[in-house]
């Protein structure tokens, strides 16, 4: 009998350069370069005193690596009258990104898993109204949040700044685990009914310890959007809970004393950080989670 599956399977060689892959490469190369560039001239200014900057050799390596201007840009670069660097945005987008990305991962896994195992009457209406919500721009939503949250006392504070990017988050997270749940064989849910099991007995025992590829996915997505987020953060965090996005904006465009560029590049790049480190930890298990729920819709 005929081994229907050869050890040596012959096929056809893969074809060399051909017109198509060459045009393939020379886009990837040209999209590469458009987003590394940038890069490369913000990374390498930072390292530059000014005088070196103005000899306008905008692609030249540093003569001598300068840290002067991180050390500014974090601690003393000026945002107006207020001299303390990106530090002190620093935390407060911490203080803001890690309570709304744990509440609304959580929240969009709980209301993903009602939508797709207990199903509760109109579920399919909740479900299409909460994903129409996620496509509308929140600008259209900004006045009304904005007296919402004065009617809760939680205007510019930082309860209220979290509660916006909970809000604002809620429908992405939701379609995501809603997709990721869909397929998960629906036996295991009955056979832990049969069990006697309830509905957060399954969700917290079963469901969430079989989710953590899509857990991953959607506190990455979660933690890039806020951390990233301006406009939300600028209208509702307040004075004294400004995120480092709002932060960066007030120390490059104070018009005070001269333009420190270098300290502005150092300061950009304090602030993209801290979501490029977790995307280079977790890329592996980003993708895993983006194809895991890629199953089913």
């Amino acid at each position: 009998m005929r081994d229907p599956f050869p050890q040596h399977a012959h096929g056809p060689r893969p074809q060399g350069l051909t017109l198509p892959r060459i045009g393939l490469y020379a886009f990837l190369v040209v999209a590469a370069l458009f987003f590394l560039l940038p890069a490369y001239v913000m990374l390498i200014t930072s390292f530059k005193s000014m005088d070196e900057i103005r000899s306008a050799q905008i692609f030249a390596l540093p003569q001598v690596l300068d840290w002067s201007a991180w050390s500014t840009a974090w601690s003393s670069a000026c945002a107006g009258v207020n001299c303390n660097g990106v530090s002190v945005g620093f935390w407060n987008s911490v203080k803001i990104t890690v309570p709304a990305t744990i509440l609304s991962v959580l929240l969009g896994a709980v209301t993903g898993y009602a939508l797709s195992f207990w199903r509760p009457p109109g579920s399919r209406l909740l479900f299409a109204a909460i994903t129409i919500g996620g496509f509308i721009p929140l600008q259209i939503f900004l006045f009304p949040m904005v007296r919402g949250t004065a009617a809760l006392g939680l205007y510019n504070s930082l309860a209220g700044i979290v509660l916006v990017h909970v809000i604002f988050g809620l429908p992405l997270t939701t379609l995501l685990f809603r997709n990721y749940y869909a397929s998960i064989p629906v036996e295991l849910f009955k056979a832990a009914r049969v069990d006697g099991a309830g509905f957060w007995r399954i969700f917290f025992s079963l469901m969430l310890p079989l989710s953590l590829p899509m857990l991953i996915v959607a506190g990455l997505m979660q933690m890039t959007g806020i951390w990233n987020d301006f406009l939300l953060g600028l209208v509702f965090a307040g004075r004294d809970n400004l995120p480092m996005t709002v932060q960066l904006n007030n120390i490059v465009t104070t018009t005070t004393g001269q333009r420190e560029y270098n300290v502005h590049m150092a300061a950009t790049v304090l602030t993209a950080l801290v979501p490029l480190v977790a995307y280079f930890v977790s890329g592996r298990w980003f993708v895993r989670g983006i194809t895991a729920g890629s199953v089913k819709g």
